[in-house]
């Protein structure tokens, strides 16, 4: 009898170092093998959300080309991430529905040269010490926002919007809606600003004020720039992430529950 050929035959796994996952990682490779990820069809990440965005890094250029990921939570919220069951592995994949993510990209400007970094989560600036950092906001060239004084400010994607960014208090946003969340954190003056939804297409230019005295850092997702002087921050036109997530469990319908969420 033919055996059955299936879309997710080839899975590479890629374990955190948390000991359950490791065992977990054993497991499903007595099951199904365990590919090289430049010859699989799905990368399956057993981890929590940070060693998602860690994986999703570091396998850009295959990522890139279509490659989905299938998260299996083994830390603690797992928003990016899937139950973690051995059970049914390749049903669960071939039944699993997509979510099309594209990061953020950042140019920075600091003391130390110039840096770049992705996000898929959000970009945030952050005062450095107990004074609030004080940043001038463009939006396509235009000067939106002549003077912030706040803890920071941070501009997230729809897929990290119910991260930092709804825990500064920023806005939800649906998946697929083409926006971003621009969020100031602890914001002094103006007191009352909120923030803003911005088109995906949008440029966003941050000046630091008065840099000496209130240095800032500018954080992409897990990796920091310190004593930034202006960062530039666009969404990546040309890079695209697949994340497969389990019927009932799709990116949007965890989105939408966390804004009814009490």
């Amino acid at each position: 009898m033919a055996r059955k050929i299936t879309k997710y035959e080839n899975i590479a796994f890629i374990s955190t170092a948390n000991l359950e996952a490791k065992r977990a990682l054993s497991r499903l490779v007595k099951i199904y093998g365990n590919c090289d990820p430049a010859h699989a069809d799905v990368i399956a990440v057993l981890g929590g959300d940070g060693f998602m965005l860690e994986t999703l890094r570091k396998y850009m250029t295959l990522l890139s080309r279509g490659l989905p990921v299938y998260g299996m939570n083994q830390g603690t919220i797992g928003f990016l991430m899937n139950q973690s069951n051995t059970e049914s592995l390749t049903e669960r994949l071939n039944k699993a529905r997509s979510a099309k993510i594209r990061p953020l990209q950042m140019k920075a400007t600091a003391r130390g040269g110039e840096f770049k970094a992705l996000a898929i989560n959000e970009i945030s600036l952050l005062r450095q010490t107990r004074q609030a950092a004080h940043i001038r906001i463009s939006i396509d060239g235009e000067v939106r926002m002549e003077r912030l004084m706040a803890d920071g400010i941070l501009i997230a994607t729809p897929a990290g919007s119910t991260a930092y960014n709804l825990s500064a208090h920023g806005p939800v946003i649906p998946l697929g809606s083409d926006v971003l969340a621009l969020t100031p954190i602890s914001a002094f003056r103006p007191r009352r600003w909120r923030g803003a939804l911005l088109k995906n297409t949008a440029k966003v230019k941050f000046e630091i004020l008065d840099a000496d005295k209130r240095p800032v850092s500018a954080v992409a997702d897990s990796s920091e720039f310190r004593d930034v002087t202006s960062v530039e921050v666009e969404q990546a036109s040309n890079i695209e992430f697949n994340l497969l997530f389990d019927k009932g469990h799709e990116l949007d319908e965890k989105i939408l529950r966390e804004q009814f969420s009490v």
